[in-house]
């Protein structure tokens, strides 16, 4: 049973004991039509109470059962009623108190609370910063954990939507996914919400549906937890020129609207708090303490996930394969090469020379290198959003270099992969470099200014 509806079957019998009370006065006036009334009352808030019980727990429960006895006892006192017996009204609610102990009795003893949480991610690549907790929730025995993959839109210049993606196909085999439309959020009210998207209508590139915003899912649920997509460089508390450049990150309407707040590090969890007491202008020891108490620094699940994909499980593409095996057999030495979308932004046509530059670099070596390139998946969406004409030149590179066919071209959803597989990273700085890290591995920040 879950939560909620465990409570809504206590409210009930807490109803029906304080009927009780005014029974016992209405046969002892002698108002007998008035205490008849009650007790149907009573019945039928028995009845909703078992009906309850037996969706959730089963007809054979032994609280249904009690609550069958109480009934029957009820019924008893209405027929002697309505034949004009004499009542004693200490006896009637003595009987129906003892009846009525037993059913509380057994709904809190013999009746557990299963929790129902569900887990809304909306681009597969970004599925790693939720899996982790989905995993530990899925294995809970007294827990019922959906995955409910969102659907999101591209975004116009203006603002307005464009083209819909659903990427709930795009998840690994043992995570079972459950369609959005299929989830009635009013109706199943979940213990817990978990996101990782937390701009609402603030992003200028893409948008979930307006009903998976922040603001409108707290109305569902009692706990709305925010987990970001992404990964910072460690910033300690007193580095306030670091952190200058970072609050964007931490203003958003997610991070207002949640419940909980789970960030990367207790360092973040002191920089976010800081960044959040001057955002709201109110440094008060109350203020302080709540965002304490919201936001944890308990780590990121995508760094769970890094550690916990090992290379020798992987399942590499046959074409792949084709690119990183010598005619020997051996393999070449893999590189990772990451482009973001704040680079492309930054550097425009620049970061386009740069990026020829690096392909055309890594194609000559291909021999002994086997590069491995994965740009943001987002690319796309803010470049025809933002940057129309330089989208056309940056897709125009992407179709020659997957033509070619000498180098990998990874857009899939799973980034955790090519993190394993490789054995060196080089790219631009993002939030992928913070969980290349762990797993000491050489890396090299790209420098667009080299192109010679």
């Amino acid at each position: 049973m879950r939560k909620a509806q465990k409570q809504q079957a206590e409210e009930l019998l807490r109803q029906i004991e304080e009927a009780h009370g005014q029974i016992k006065e209405y046969i002892g006036q002698g108002s007998v039509q008035y205490a008849m009334e009650l007790l149907e009352d009573c019945q039928n808030g028995g009845i909703t109470v078992g009906t309850l019980i037996e969706e959730t727990q089963g007809a054979n429960h032994p609280t249904v059962a009690l609550l069958e006895d109480y009934c029957e006892a009820i019924y008893q006192i209405h027929k002697n009623l309505s034949d004009s017996r004499e009542m004693n009204a200490n006896k009637a609610y003595k009987l129906l108190r003892q009846k009525l102990i037993k059913v509380e009795n057994s709904l809190k003893n013999d009746i557990s609370v299963r929790m129902e949480v569900v887990f809304l991610p909306y681009k597969a690549s970004m599925w790693d910063s939720l899996e982790s907790v989905w995993r530990a929730a899925n294995e809970d025995p007294d827990c019922d954990a959906y995955v409910i993959p969102i659907p999101y839109y591209d975004k116009n210049p203006d603002g307005s939507f464009r083209e819909m993606h659903y990427e709930g196909d795009q998840y690994p085999d043992d995570v079972p996914v459950t369609k959005y439309e299929e989830y009635d959020f009013e109706k199943r009210r979940p213990d817990a919400i978990y996101i990782h998207n937390p701009y609402d209508s603030c992003n200028l590139v893409t948008s979930v549906p307006p009903f998976f915003f922040s603001e409108n899912l707290k109305k569902y649920t009692d706990k709305l937890v925010y987990i970001p997509y992404f990964i910072l460089g460690e910033i300690k508390p007193d580095e306030d020129d670091r952190i200058e450049g970072m609050k964007h990150f931490v203003t958003t309407p997610a991070v207002f609207n949640a419940d909980k707040v789970v960030v990367q590090s207790e360092d973040m969890k002191q920089v976010y708090i800081k960044v959040l007491l001057d955002a709201t202008d109110n440094h008060t020891d109350a203020a302080r303490k709540y965002w304490d108490e919201k936001i944890l620094g308990l780590g990121s699940p995508k760094l769970d996930k890094v550690l916990s994909t090992k290379k020798e499980n992987l399942e590499i593409p046959q074409e792949w394969l084709k690119v990183i095996e010598k005619p020997d057999g051996s393999w070449k030495k893999i590189i990772f090469y990451n482009t973001s979308v704040g680079a492309l932004l930054q550097h425009n046509e620049k970061m386009l020379q740069k990026m020829r530059y690096v392909l055309g670099i890594f194609k000559e070596n291909r021999d002994e290198v086997a590069l491995l390139w994965r740009p943001h998946p987002l690319i796309k969406a803010t470049m025809e959003s933002m940057r129309p004409q330089l989208w056309k030149e940056y897709d125009r590179l992407v179709r020659n270099y997957r033509d070619e066919g000498w180098g990998i071209y990874d857009d899939s959803s799973d980034v955790d992969r090519a993190i394993a597989l490789s054995d060196a990273y080089y790219g631009d700085g993002s939030s992928v470099v913070q969980m290349y890290q762990q797993t000491g591995k050489p890396i090299m920040m790209q420098n667009v200014e080299v192109t010679a």
